[in-house]
């Protein structure tokens, strides 16, 4: 009685479903082939209420017409032409998923079969259903959501069908207590098949089955494992005489379930074992220790007129074994050639194909086989590529290359002398391997490069700060003499001196023309034996005369040095002047000048009694190139030559100050 309710819920549910089906807007192939499924499914339903004394031929003739329009369905889900029926029956496929169901209601027309060959049948019509939706799930791609809930029904149901149907096979009697729960089953699942239907806009997903993936299915494998413990357990149980107890469907209802988790996980677990079973039982295809040391001799051994990134092509090539190749670098979305080994560059479909990869390798860091690509599309998840463009190209392998976490260009390679190698889980660790190497040394070189041509930004921008320093001081010379002009114009005196003074500018104007054009940094030296007193005399009255305070010099003892004057006046008219700066007008500069001959020195201080500095401005930031307080109109360099210079010649500059009291600078100058 209990049985009679769920086949009558049953029939009542697919019903429902069916009167919706039939005045949905939604129009296809795809509504009427589900209504014809739908329609059978319920007539299954109502097949215990008139077919009068239950016998197995009788059970089997509708499980046998709803299983066809179901597998008529999901063969038409499998291509992505999903238009017309015509064009669904003109397919070979269909009509070998079909063979099977329509044997299964010919055949018992003509021949008196034995029970046992009818269980046989629906046990493959179910585990036929089961691979079909395996095959339909694993090659879904980004449709695997809408097409996850008819996998659950078409699975969960089938799966129950298999367990029925292999149990009746094994004990040679179908046990009743299944066939009463089908009805609450098929009832209970009605909502998943609602759900696909809300899910699915576009049934067809194009799948391509291959030899592999029907052969080679791990859903068969499980099925056949399955089938021989369950013909173990049934050849014992009947030998003993004994009965299925509870424990016995206890373990089978967890096998079951057990098989409906493989349906799913099936192509993770086979790629799991295979590579655990290839990684400890078998060699390793390379000798890494030999490859890491060939690999690393490539890179060192550049031979001249080589490039960088030619040496770097070449050590993937030779990784590889293959001969010709491109490395080409992304920029702003578009390739930049940056070496080629027996390849021309890229024709406009390759480009094509080539801009879509530079999409998935912003989210997916993975090495693309291009046969692979072209026969298993659906490995690539995510990959969005024409096929037809697909086929125009020539390279065979892509290695992408990313800097950090960003995608920075890729590698494509050819083997144009023999089959290329079939990329297995070892070849893609080898490869990876080989990649971070080859990277780190490009990225190694790349920052190398920057750091080089920083420096060379640097010193030029030395050189100018130094060049500006020393225009200021030319500045400082045509400006006392403008200055003194109109007062001392009829002066013969005024205009010798004149003149000597722009001959003097000339030769510094040429020597920092020379300076720019040779890219030096710093001049060269020209020392010789000088007398301060007369070299600081000399920027006191032309170079500092104009600003007040007016410098005071005392000259205590004194013997001549040899060092660069023209260099040394800098340094010296830098301190006064900045002196003069930071006091008042009726505030004080002093230099003074001595000798100390205990510690064969010349000793040169400059002291004020303006503005001052703190300690820490003196400690963090006084010596400080580019580092000034006068805003755009000092260098902060002053100082630092200051300092520069009297180390190069052996001696030192020291600085004593305090704020708001003065500052004294004292230079110490060898003086042998």
């Amino acid at each position: 009685m209990l049985a009679v309710w769920g086949y009558a819920a049953s029939a009542l549910g697919y019903a429902l479903l069916l009167l919706l089906l039939l005045t949905s807007r939604k129009s296809g192939l795809a509504k009427y082939l589900l209504i014809l499924a739908t329609a059978a499914t319920c007539v299954w339903s109502l097949s215990p209420f008139f077919i009068g004394e239950l016998t197995v031929e009788r059970l089997v003739i509708f499980d046998n017409i709803k299983q066809f329009f179901w597998l008529l369905f999901l063969a038409a889900c499998l291509k992505d032409n999903f238009t017309s029926l015509v064009g669904v029956l003109k397919r070979p496929e269909t009509w070998l998923i079909l063979a099977l169901p329509i044997i299964a209601l010919v055949v018992p027309l003509y021949l008196d079969l034995n029970d046992s060959w009818l269980f046989l049948i629906q046990t493959l019509l179910a585990l036929q259903v089961l691979i079909l939706l395996e095959v339909i799930y694993r090659q879904a791609g980004e449709n695997r959501w809408a097409f996850k809930p008819l996998i659950l029904y078409l699975g969960a149901t089938n799966l129950f069908e298999f367990v029925t149907f292999a149990n009746a096979l094994m004990v040679e009697q179908l046990d009743l207590t299944y066939i009463a729960a089908r009805g609450f089953i098929y009832t209970a699942l009605i909502p998943f098949l609602v759900l696909a239907i809300r899910r699915v806009q576009h049934w067809g997903v194009d799948i391509f089955v291959s030899r592999e993936v029907v052969l080679h299915s791990s859903l068969l494998v499980v099925a056949g494992c399955y089938l021989f413990v369950m013909s173990l357990i049934g050849y014992v149980v009947k030998y003993f005489g004994g009965q299925w107890s509870a424990t016995i469907q206890i373990i089978l209802i967890f096998l079951s379930l057990a098989l409906l988790a493989t349906l799913f996980l099936s192509a993770s677990f086979r790629t799991k074992v295979k590579v655990f079973i290839t990684k400890h039982f078998f060699a390793n295809q390379f000798d890494y220790r030999h490859e890491w040391v060939k690999l690393t001799q490539s890179l060192e051994n550049t031979r001249p007129g080589q490039t960088v990134y030619q040496t770097i092509l070449n050590a993937f090539l030779q990784a590889m074994g293959y001969q010709s190749g491109l490395l080409i670098k992304r920029v702003d979305n578009q390739v930049e050639y940056l070496a080629d080994q027996e390849a021309e560059p890229l024709c406009a479909e390759q480009l094509v194909v080539i801009q879509q990869f530079f999409d998935f390798f912003q989210q997916k860091n993975w090495i693309i086989d291009i046969a692979e690509l072209r026969s298993k599309p659906f490995v690539y998840e995510g990959l969005k590529v024409n096929h037809a463009t697909l086929d125009k190209v020539t390279f065979q392998l892509v290695l992408p290359i990313y800097r950090g976490e960003t995608f920075w260009g890729l590698v494509l390679m050819t083997n144009t002398k023999e089959k290329p190698r079939s990329l297995n889980w070892e070849l893609r660790d080898y490869l990876t391997a080989v990649t971070a190497q080859v990277t780190n040394f490009l990225f190694h070189h790349e920052a190398a490069k920057e750091v080089a041509e920083n420096a060379q930004f640097a010193a030029f921008t030395r050189m100018s700060a130094f060049v500006l320093h020393d225009l200021k001081n030319v500045l400082a010379q045509i400006d006392l003499i403008l200055c003194n002009a109109e007062q001392h114009k009829d002066n013969p005196e005024f205009i010798d001196d004149t003149f000597e003074t722009l001959h003097h500018t000339k030769a510094r104007m040429d020597k920092m023309l020379r300076q720019l054009s040779e890219k030096n940094a710093e001049p060269a030296s020209h020392q010789s034996l000088c007398c301060l007193s007369q070299c600081i005399e000399s920027v006191i009255n032309q170079r500092c005369a104009t600003q007040l305070p007016q410098v005071e010099l005392t000259v205590s003892s004194e013997t001549d040095v040899v060092l660069d004057q023209d260099k040394f006046a800098n340094v010296m008219y830098h301190l006064i002047s900045n002196a003069q700066q930071a006091t008042a007008d009726d505030g004080f500069v002093r230099v003074e000048l001595s000798h100390a001959p205990q510690s064969a020195q010349m000793v040169v201080t400059i002291s004020d009694n303006g503005s001052g500095m703190s300690k820490s401005f003196i400690q963090q930031r006084l010596f400080t190139p580019f580092d000034t307080t006068k805003g755009n109109a000092g260098m902060g360099i002053g100082a630092y030559d200051a300092k520069a210079f009297l180390e190069k010649i052996g001696g030192f500059l020291y600085v004593q100050s305090e704020e708001n009291v003065g500052t004294v600078f004292t230079l110490n100058i060898p003086a042998d």
